[in-house]
């Protein structure tokens, strides 16, 4: 009995103070440990594996919204939706020896659906990607006969874009496609959005893509472990898109379309009085319906390699020398100035400045500011520019917008060059040459302008000074704080009003009438009988010197052309841009073609409206022209 308390005291002794707090540390330690994982499961952790455990039972569908369609200015439809079907994978269900039958069957490679899958790889698991747009009677039934077999195949009904065919206003209304993963990397605006949504991505469609797309919902479905629906719980409905009216009328927009067909340019047309596009016509075109689904290699393919850019809209983004458009502005400019006044010269085909010889088209004789612009004498423009110097045209020039942009609510408008001396410091480190001045005094040299620069610029001229914001979109369709967002969105030069005397103004505007009425006009095979049309024809050349007769189409000059009825404050302005159209008369008989259509619509709307006012009372009042005409000189 001693021999076993002496062992137990042993014991006791050898086990020290120390070594049990440290045991009994220890097993608090590992309790607080297993207390707090147990906390963080089942208490902190219970909302997110229960979510988890609802997707594994509760799946959303989504319920796309509708776009919102686009009308013209008389409510007529452009843009339209029609309803299609579209194949969305399940991947939890995913299975790898599925893949090459779901190619088979829906018309696609093994590397199409990895391609895809890598592409959606971030978002959620148990969240429906779109496997194939707009499938076939023939895909639907297969996804329908192998429902059991491949259980992660669905399908969802949704509506889809529909543009008008051949390229129809395609640059203006622009176009539809996917979120792309650099969009979602590099620009903001679509932080948002989730790989795969679709948003505009040019024209209209991009401007005023936070209007038109509406908002998506979803249906809450019930599946079981095969991943098939066995009920409903709920759902959100989806906000169809807002439709929206542009300013533009469709039977303008035809004319411009008509007249541009099988040339390479731009048409664009404007009520200066409020600045709303009427028509914008961008030649080549492209079919916008080829990006509403998921867009074929061949077809990106023949667009990027087609050497005339036909997603370019040229009527905002063509940045070419504007050649003798420009002498409108110098004539406002010498006038403003009091130089052009009294300046007369005796055109013998040019004129030398600073040791170099200029040449003009013709030997005009006598020349002065009245005969000047329908003559388009080069000679009295060379004079011009030497009394004036480049700064003061650049003054001019950029009060009227050249150089800048307009500030057309549409993406990518380009800004175009009103050269100075500071300008090319600036850009080139070089002092400006005093016979670049010569040049750009008829539009040529280093200044550069798009179709819609120069129809504003000169339709403010003609309508006193007064230039106008360009919009496509008609005024009271978004609330006011989104329209000034647009406008910081699409920065310009605004709306202003340029200093102009009656009596320059009408000297210019009787000057420009002249050009498409008189015998001596540059553009008079382009005149109108009965309707009051002037304006001012370009040649701009696209190589050094001017190759008449030559064979090669790309050395020809461009042609240009601005016009405007009536002449003075018109009610309709138009501007042509034909690549290398050669002489301008030839874009003149163009718009011709689209101010003609312009005047026989607001001429039987007059009609219909007399018309009705025959029958509302008994006597009819008197008719009248629906575009005056005013006189020369007057």
């Amino acid at each position: 009995m001693e021999t076993n308390s002496s062992s137990l005291r042993d014991r006791e002794e050898k086990l020290s103070p120390v070594k049990l707090h440290a045991a009994q540390y220890a097993i608090v330690v590992i309790l607080v440990v297993l207390v707090s994982g147990l906390w963080n499961l089942q208490v902190l952790g219970a909302e997110n594996y229960k979510a988890a455990a609802e997707a594994n039972r509760i799946r959303k569908v989504p319920v796309l919204a509708p776009r919102g369609r686009i009308f013209d200015r008389e409510g007529r439809l452009i843009v339209d939706n029609y309803p299609s079907t579209s194949c969305y994978l399940l991947r939890e269900q995913v299975k790898a020896g599925d893949i090459p039958v779901i190619a088979a069957g829906l018309h696609l490679t093994v590397d199409q659906i990895q391609a895809t899958l890598k592409h959606f790889q971030t978002a959620p698991k148990y969240q429906p990607i779109p496997l194939k747009q707009d499938i076939t009677p023939d895909e639907q039934a297969f996804i329908e006969a192998h429902k059991n077999e491949l259980p992660e195949l669905d399908t969802i009904d949704e509506q889809r874009r529909l543009y008008p065919r051949d390229g129809f206003a395609a640059h203006l209304v622009g176009y539809v496609g996917e979120v792309s993963e650099q969009m979602l990397a590099n620009d903001p605006r679509y932080a948002a959005y989730d790989p795969g949504q679709v948003v505009g991505r040019s024209g209209v469609e991009q401007t005023y893509d936070a209007l038109l797309r509406g908002e998506d919902g979803y249906r809450e479905v019930i599946v079981n472990s095969h991943g098939k629906e066995v009920g409903k719980l709920g759902q959100k409905l989806a906000v169809p898109g807002q439709d929206l009216r542009l300013s533009i009328d469709l039977d303008i927009q035809r004319a411009a379309e008509q007249a541009l067909e099988g040339k390479n340019g731009a048409i664009v047309a404007m009520d200066p009085h409020t600045g709303e596009i009427i028509a914008m016509a961008s030649r080549p075109t492209f079919d916008p319906n080829q990006f509403s689904v998921r867009l074929t290699q061949s077809y990106w393919s023949s667009i990027l390699n087609n050497p005339n850019h036909p997603l370019l809209n040229k009527a905002i983004q063509a940045q070419l020398a504007p050649g003798s458009t420009f002498k409108i502005i110098m004539s406002v400019a010498g006038l403003q100035e009091n130089v052009a006044q009294d300046l007369k010269v005796n055109c013998q085909g040019g004129a030398s400045f600073y040791g170099h010889f200029y040449g003009c088209d013709r030997h005009h004789g006598g020349v002065n500011i009245n005969t000047a612009i329908p003559y388009s004498c080069d000679t009295f423009y060379y004079t011009l520019a030497y009394k004036l110097g480049i700064d003061k045209i650049a003054q001019y020039g950029r009060e009227m917008g050249i150089g800048q942009k307009t500030g057309i609510d549409l993406p990518e408008e380009a800004a175009g060059i009103m050269p100075s001396e500071q300008w090319k410091m600036k850009n080139y480190h070089q002092k400006w040459f005093a016979g670049e001045t010569i040049s750009v005094g008829i539009g040529q040299g280093a200044v550069t302008a798009t179709p819609l620069q120069l129809l504003r610029a000169l339709s403010g001229i003609a309508s006193g000074g007064v230039l106008r914001w360009p919009h496509v979109l008609l005024p009271g369709q978004v609330p006011a704080e989104m329209q000034n967002a647009v406008r910081d969105t699409f920065p310009g030069s605004g709306e202003k009003t340029i200093p102009l005397s009656t009596e320059n103004w009408q000297l210019i505007t009787d000057a420009m009438a002249n050009v498409t009425s008189s015998p001596i006009g540059t553009a008079y095979p382009a005149h109108l009988e009965g309707i009051d049309f002037a304006g001012k024809t370009g040649t701009a050349d696209v190589v050094s010197g001017r190759q008449k007769g030559s064979k090669n189409k790309d050395t020809l000059p461009n042609a240009w052309f601005v016009g405007m009825t009536p002449r003075r404050n018109p009610d309709f302005a138009v501007a042509v841009l034909w690549e290398h159209g050669y002489w301008g008369n030839n874009s003149a008989r163009l718009a011709a073609q689209v101010i003609d259509a312009y005047v026989e619509k607001q001429r039987a709307k007059d009609h219909n409206l007399r018309t009705v006012e025959a029958v509302k009372t008994p006597e009819a009042a008197p008719e009248k022209a629906a575009v005056p005409v005013v006189p020369a000189g007057q």
